[in-house]
């Protein structure tokens, strides 16, 4: 999915105080707690497909397509 299989994907920056709720990271499958930074990944396709990522997380991935 975070290859383009869903097209261009958006990425946003998640403030820790933004950040109001805790998350599972798809990446490593470990939580995202409350007030943490983290980014937003959304394919601007499929936007109920968003998903939270830890930075290093979306980081470390390997991207295809030129998508980041």
């Amino acid at each position: 999915m975070w290859d383009g299989a869903f097209g261009p994907i958006e990425v946003r920056r998640i403030q820790p105080y933004q950040a109001l709720k805790a998350y599972i990271c798809p990446g490593c499958n470990r939580d995202i707690p409350e007030r943490t930074g983290h980014y937003v990944a959304v394919p601007t396709q499929e936007p109920d497909l968003r998903r939270h990522w830890h930075y290093s997380c979306w980081d470390r991935r390997t991207p295809s397509k030129g998508i980041r």
